[in-house]
């Protein structure tokens, strides 16, 4: 992360140590979390507030500083936390041993940002708006919650090159952009049961990127 951060205008005198210490209280930490991640969804970035965090965590704002020294790193940890939680949620087993449709179907899945967060896309549009604000955040928004699911994608087209069920030929990234742009597409035409998008969208996909037997 570059030194291009601002301070936080909130945390006045308080002074806080490194986020690798150790947590005083993981429970405690959780509900902060929990509360920032509920914060961005209604406050968005810029008008959320360590306080209203605080408060909505039942804590006061020197605890949340003395773990996170401002809103930036609180943001960063939320977003992780999520991912992880994403993690946690996937069906058991492995997707190589799937066939080769459904593993791709399972993998473009995975791209959804609400696959855990029904209010991701809204998290994803206040992200979006800090762009001219908060520069920084976005960058970290791709490097932590973008960059890892197409890259998961791309690795499992990838595997599926190496055993000869899909072309050698195909462009990974531009196949990775097309289906997780699919989600934002399918969001903003208001077509609420995206359930079954990852099925339509390999239903598709996958005659023009299957090595012909």
């Amino acid at each position: 992360m570059t030194d291009s951060r601002k301070a936080d205008p909130e945390a006045g005198e308080a002074t806080a140590p490194s986020r690798g210490g150790r947590p005083l209280d993981p429970g405690r930490d959780e509900a902060i979390i929990t509360a920032t991640r509920r914060r961005l969804v209604l406050d968005g970035y810029s008008r959320m507030t360590i306080a209203d965090i605080a408060t909505d965590a039942g804590v006061s704002r020197p605890t949340v500083y003395r773990r996170w020294p401002g809103k930036l790193e609180l943001t960063i940890e939320a977003i992780d936390y999520g991912l992880r939680a994403q993690r946690d949620a996937y069906p058991a087993g492995e997707l190589a041993d799937l066939p080769a449709p459904e593993a791709l179907t399972e993998a473009v899945r995975r791209l959804d940002p609400c696959y855990y967060n029904p209010d991701a896309m809204v998290l994803m549009g206040n992200f979006m708006s800090e762009t001219t604000r908060t520069p920084e955040l976005l960058a970290i928004v791709l490097e932590h919650a973008v960059e890892p699911r197409l890259a998961h994608l791309e690795g499992v087209l990838a595997d599926l090159q190496e055993c000869g069920e899909v072309r050698p030929d195909i462009d990974r990234h531009t196949i990775a952009t097309m289906c997780f742009g699919s989600y934002f597409a399918a969001f903003l035409r208001a077509e609420h049961d995206r359930s079954g998008l990852a099925e339509q969208v390999v239903s598709v996909l996958w005659p023009g990127i299957a090595v012909r037997r």
